[in-house]
């Protein structure tokens, strides 16, 4: 019983972390919109605190794989806590170093850069320590999916709780700065310092870790299952990411060819935040059948679906507007925005996110043995796609337009369906 006991408290522990990734994490696409506006800038330097937190995953993913395999999930959970702690208040300095008139802009983004990549380095222990940790304590297979679901309903309401509060935050983003965002950083630096006590006075029962050795990346590698898994999760944030990302500055910018008038950040940020409310609703059904119901058969469906979602909104008539609601939670009252129909699928996408990471990562891992932990650590580095994907849909929204680039997206959403049909099945 009480070895049962200390199982739901790090159950519990690690749910909670689960929720604190996500709001760290999705700070950085509201503030893309305070940086887009000011000044002159381009929607690929524009998503600077994306690729300073995404990037970190690279650097980050193997060391931490090898951290927990030396101190265990609960120290290398206490270390990580740290460094986001360092990683939060560089980024509040830079709006603390923020002239006002434009006049250093440079070394605002390059604190600001710093920052955000710190955090990543946080983001990417936590996210080593959790998944791996979820999916142990379930028993594996559709067991150890069904927990790294309940973990994603977390994770996706302090998304929505990030968004909301950010919104609020930048009601007009034409005249935001960086140090508006302080509310939101220092929400986030207090639930780092709760977590590392909390973590701290926590029994957790460790697995046994085989020692985490570069030269076991190749033995990992050579299972293509986790091989291509791996490149599933590098396309995968590209979607997840991407498409509330670039549906925030579609809305804050307006579409004048097609009539469509820019709305304020605070109410785009309300209506985005229902993309991540949908992950929540999609991670709630995925919890409630991830024991009976494949993740090949998850993955499956909800490829297609976000396949057919977004070519439907790119292809939908962008002068058919529909009333969508959002939540004004400073007044307690439903609101309803018109947004055109193409914007309104876009959003609904987030239903078929919500059980992507878990189900990839569930399947990517089956069978390694020995070489799990390793593979772990490879599985996050390839977090950082999401800069490299955010990157190349901003180049290309650059070139085009915000619609257009969300061929960036059809094409990440059509890999995720080839590796559920085909690369997920376990050769050896």
């Amino acid at each position: 019983m009480a070895k049962q006991a200390k199982q739901w408290g790090a159950i519990i522990v690690m749910i909670a972390l689960f929720a604190m990734i996500a709001f760290v994490t999705n700070l950085c696409t509201p503030m893309a919109t305070i940086i887009k506006n000011q000044g002159e800038i381009s929607n690929v330097l524009a998503q600077i605190g994306n690729y300073g937190n995404f990037v970190a995953y690279l650097v980050m993913g193997i060391p931490a794989g090898m951290l927990i395999a030396k101190f265990g999930y609960k120290k290398t959970a206490l270390i990580g806590l740290v460094v986001g702690i360092v990683g939060i208040l560089i980024q509040w300095a830079s709006g603390l170093i923020d002239a006002g008139d434009g006049s250093n802009i440079g070394v605002v983004f390059g604190v600001y850069l710093l920052g955000a990549f710190i955090s990543g380095l946080t983001m990417c222990i936590l996210n080593c320590v959790v998944n791996p940790m979820l999916n142990l304590l379930g028993g594996g297979g559709n067991a150890g999916n069904q927990l790294i679901q309940i973990g994603g309903v977390f994770n996706s309401t302090a998304a929505v709780c990030c968004y909301i509060l950010m919104g609020a935050l930048i009601a007009d983003a034409t005249k935001a700065k960086i140090a508006d965002a302080t509310p939101a950083l220092m929400i986030a630096l207090a639930i780092f310092a709760i977590a590392f006590v909390v973590i701290l006075f926590t029994k957790i029962e460790e697995p046994e870790q085989a020692p985490v050795e570069v030269s076991l990346v190749k033995g990992a590698m050579s299972y293509r299952h986790f091989a291509l898994g791996a490149l599933a999760i590098f396309l995968y944030m590209g979607i997840e990411v991407g498409v509330p990302n670039y549906v925030l500055q579609y809305l804050t910018s307006g579409d004048e060819a097609h009539g469509f008038a820019a709305i304020s950040a605070g109410v785009a940020g309300l209506l985005v935040a229902v993309y991540w409310f949908m992950m929540l609703v999609g991670r709630f059904v995925g919890a409630a059948i991830g024991s009976k119901v494949s993740s090949r058969a998850m993955v499956t469906t909800v490829s297609i679906a976000t396949l057919v979602l977004v070519l439907g909104g790119m292809f939908a008539p962008s002068d058919v507007l529909v009333n969508f609601p959002g939540v004004d939670w400073g007044k307690l009252e439903l609101i309803w925005q018109e947004i055109p129909v193409g914007i309104f699928l876009f959003l609904l996408v987030g239903l078929c996110t919500s059980v992507m990471w878990g189900a990839i990562f569930n399947m990517a891992v089956e069978g390694l043995g020995k070489y799990t932990a390793i593979a772990s650590g490879i599985f996050m580095t390839m977090v950082f796609g999401c800069a490299v994907m955010m990157a190349i849909q901003g180049w290309v929204a650059d070139l085009t337009d915000y619609i257009t680039s969300f061929w960036v997206v059809v094409f990440c959403a059509a890999y995720i369906l080839f590796y559920a049909l085909v690369g997920s099945r376990v050769k050896k």
